[in-house]
């Protein structure tokens, strides 16, 4: 451990790298450590993304790679931050293979777990077929036999959401009897059937659904199903290094973060989907950028005394 890295940047997907790219043209000493598990791994591709609408997410974070490559101050490294302890003013990170290294900041990137429902036949289904997000598979949905699996009032959200993209939609709640008349007169009044059966399998082959199967042992023929899957947080590294958790919309562990990207730890940073409300892409990419700008302020802070934070609240 004979470096002294100015920022250590945990994850490589797309709020990593995107904050990576900005130390590096800012000529920060950067570690990017990349475990390779970036959260929409199993997608086909990326929906509405500009510039890069449909294109798998392997083939943009290896573009990500290859940008990174051009700038002498960056270091990319494959491998899992398994542990980290604040140490003085600075902070030891160790990898599973024993190395330590050591930061002045580090940012947290290490994305989060997406956890859908325990249902057979999933496994193979999702990010292709049976997916959580309508803004980033629905136009490949569009116009075809589609479900949501979901309860009380986020199942009636789910399936309105999905009419936008097709008529010919069907809400099952499995089995839960927690619909209002209200809300059963609003799915009535946009053609959304509800399905009270229990579900006990989802059926397809080579990641396209054909059918839901009921408990009953009736079955429900559907292309695509859109399913509740909360986030919880893959890497217990935010905790060890002392940053506040919040429970959020949609995870009960999102790393707590203010208006700048800072955690409650000081000199630690937090981008992307582990501290985000709506996590996707898009949004990762910015936030790892804004997070960047901030950590290099952080910097000049240190060396210069120049107003930290920079708009010197």
């Amino acid at each position: 451990m004979d470096e002294l890295w100015e920022c250590v940047v945990v994850g490589g997907g797309a709020a990593g790298l995107s904050a990576a790219l900005v130390l590096g043209r800012a000529r920060r000493r950067t570690l990017l450590v990349d475990a390779g598990l970036p959260s929409n791994s199993v997608a086909q591709a990326i929906g509405g993304l500009l510039g890069h609408d449909r294109r798998p997410p392997a083939e943009l974070y290896e573009i990500g790679r290859r940008e990174l490559a051009e700038y002498p101050s960056v270091r990319y490294r494959e491998g899992e931050v398994v542990s980290g302890t604040p140490d003085g003013d600075r902070f030891l990170l160790e990898l599973a293979d024993g190395e330590q290294v050591a930061a002045k900041r580090v940012v947290l990137a290490t994305g989060m777990q997406y956890c859908p429902p325990d249902l057979p036949g999933l496994d193979t289904l999702w990010g292709k077929s049976v997916f959580q997000c309508p803004f980033c598979h629905g136009w490949e949905m569009r116009d075809e036999r589609l479900a949501t699996l979901a309860t009380g009032e986020e199942a009636v959200h789910s399936a309105l959401m999905l009419r936008g993209w097709s008529d010919d939609v069907v809400l099952l709640t499995d089995g839960a009897a927690e619909l209002d008349d209200d809300a059963r007169r609003r799915l009535s009044a946009a053609g959304v059937p509800v399905d009270e059966r229990r579900v006990v399998e989802l059926v397809g082959h080579d990641g396209q659904l054909s059918a839901i199967a009921f408990a009953d042992g009736g079955r429900l023929p559907r292309d695509g199903l859109l399913v509740e899957a909360p986030l919880r947080q893959r890497s217990p590294l935010a905790t060890q290094l002392g940053a506040a958790c919040a429970e959020s919309g949609l995870a009960p562990d999102s790393v707590a973060v203010d208006d700048l990207h800072r955690t409650s730890t000081a000199a630690v940073f937090a981008a992307g989907d582990l501290c985000a409300e709506q996590p996707y892409v898009a949004g990762a990419i910015a936030a790892g950028s804004q997070t960047a700008m901030i950590v290099v302020q952080s910097l000049l802070a240190d060396e210069f005394a120049l107003p930290y934070p920079p708009d010197g609240e």
